[in-house]
C-alpha cells in the first residue's frame, strides 16, 4: 500500500511505535537546527531580542487570533 494515504498512516503508526510519540517533533527539530537560514529553529538572538522558538511562539499566537474565514454575509431578498 505504499504511495497512498493508508500506507502513510501505517508507516506513521510504525514510526510512533518504534521511536515514541514525539518522533515527528524530534525529526522536525533536528532538521530545523541543521538548516543554515536561521528562522524559527535558530537560537541566535535577533534584532527583536528573541530567539527563534520565542519568536515562533509570539507570531504563532498572533496568527492564531487572525480569522481565516470572512464574516458570513447574509442577503435578504
Amino acid at each position: 500500500m505504499s504511495g497512498n494515504r493508508n500506507g502513510g498512516l501505517k508507516a506513521a503508526k510504525t514510526n510512533i511505535e518504534k521511536h515514541g510519540k514525539d518522533f515527528y517533533v524530534n525529526i522536525g527539530r533536528i532538521g530545523g537546527r541543521n538548516s543554515h537560514t536561521g528562522g524559527f529553529a535558530s537560537y541566535k538572538i535577533g534584532k527583536d531580542g528573541l530567539t527563534g522558538p520565542e519568536r515562533a511562539k509570539v507570531w504563532g499566537a498572533i496568527a492564531g487570533r487572525i480569522g481565516k474565514r470572512k464574516a458570513a454575509k447574509y442577503y435578504v431578498k
